[in-house]
């Protein structure tokens, strides 16, 4: 499939609009809208009730995941968000008091609350100072204390979106014990993942955003070695091991990640995002990867040729993930100004933030540029 096969798939692009946005909410494609309808007519009018498509299509989705992150199946959960994926970590470990919690104070709050929220069981929490909105992995590194127990990170910020050096710090928190949580929202598939080369223990990622999901949705990834350790504080019919009569009340939890689905889950959003996830295959992973920085450097380039430098300009490529933000004294003005003309960014903090993913072009890049250009001048 190439770009011009793939923009097929998002009718809104021959409507003139221009969507950089995928770091606030993805836009589904045809292939998705598609299979949602299938399974509202098959809802109403035949197949009202067919729970082993369901879990066929929920085993071959979890697949599609794990091979996107090099690990199987079984070590994947779904969530409803990315929220609670990261309350489930926190509320799963066996805490001391004095445990301590590395975070950073550039992290969007869903991975920043789950973990302050255990203060009050005593766990202290350290928040890594960051500079021009995003901490290196140095600069977390030299944070670790000898009672450091968890690390958490975003692998790549949604403000500046900065991508961090996973491997490095996988290393160290290997070397000194301590549990290595992502929030992975912002990356995937965008940014190239491998869970066990880089070390990471735990992972909860929403699926509406670069994986074109819908709302309501979201994946954790556990490692085996880390679900052994964890005590599961919400539990439910589907956590224990399959083929226990339901009057049995056997509290035996299964040994895959899939003790943490504790209930029904949202069919409709696992339906669409298996549809997605064969989409965003068939163009190639590697190949979004490559457009998705390709774009992110061309963008910045571009706007540093009218003025205007962007969060990352004095970052290496292998920190940069199809974030641009960019500080200007009239950004709400142009914000919405390429509103009105259907360019669609985000203001976040005071800042303007765009996000163009693999099937935009250069051209619509340009044309963004030309706007902003002749607004500021």
């Amino acid at each position: 499939m190439n770009i011009s096969e793939a923009r097929e798939m998002f009718p809104f692009t021959k409507k003139g609009k221009i969507y950089f946005n995928h770091a606030s909410s993805g836009p589904l494609p045809l292939p998705a809208a598609v299979r949602i309808n299938e399974f509202v007519k098959d809802r109403s009018e035949d197949r009202i009730e067919d729970y082993p498509e369901f879990l066929k299509v929920m085993g071959e989705t979890k697949s599609l995941i794990a091979g996107m992150i090099n690990t199987t199946s079984t070590r994947i959960a779904f969530l409803d968000n990315t929220s609670n994926g990261l309350n489930l970590l926190a509320q799963s470990i066996q805490w001391r008091r004095g445990d301590r919690i590395l975070l950073n104070d550039a992290e969007f709050p869903a991975n920043i609350y789950p973990f302050i929220n255990l203060r009050n069981e005593g766990v202290e929490v350290d928040l890594v100072k960051s500079h021009n909105h995003y901490a290196t992995s140095d600069d977390i590194i030299e944070a670790i204390k000898p009672e450091t127990k968890l690390i958490s990170i975003s692998y790549v910020q949604f403000l500046s979106g900065y991508r961090v050096d996973l491997n490095k710090i996988g290393e160290i928190c290997k070397e000194k014990d301590i549990i290595l949580s992502l929030d992975a929202i912002q990356a995937l598939p965008a940014a190239g993942l491998d869970v066990k080369e880089a070390g990471v223990n735990f992972l909860s990622c929403g699926t509406q955003k670069w994986m074109l999901g819908l709302p309501g949705l979201a994946f954790v990834f556990i490692d085996e070695e880390l679900q052994k350790k964890m005590r599961p504080r919400y539990v439910g019919w589907l956590s224990v091991n399959e083929g226990n009569n339901f009057l049995e009340y056997d509290l035996t939890l299964k040994k895959s990640a899939s003790a943490f689905q504790s209930g029904t889950l949202n069919y409709l959003a696992i339906y669409s995002l298996n549809s997605s996830l064969k989409f965003l295959l068939e163009f190639g992973l590697d190949q979004i990867r490559e457009n998705v920085l390709n774009n992110t450097i061309y963008f910045m380039n571009e706007l540093q040729n009218i003025g205007i430098e962007p969060a990352l300009k004095s970052c290496g490529k292998d920190n940069l993930a199809g974030i641009i933000t960019i500080e200007h004294p009239k950004y709400q003005e142009i914000f919405e100004t390429l509103t009105r003309k259907d360019i669609i960014c985000s203001v976040r903090e005071g800042m303007l933030r765009f996000s163009p993913y693999f099937y935009n072009i250069r051209e619509e890049i340009d044309r963004v540029i030309r706007e902003i250009k002749t607004l500021i001048y």
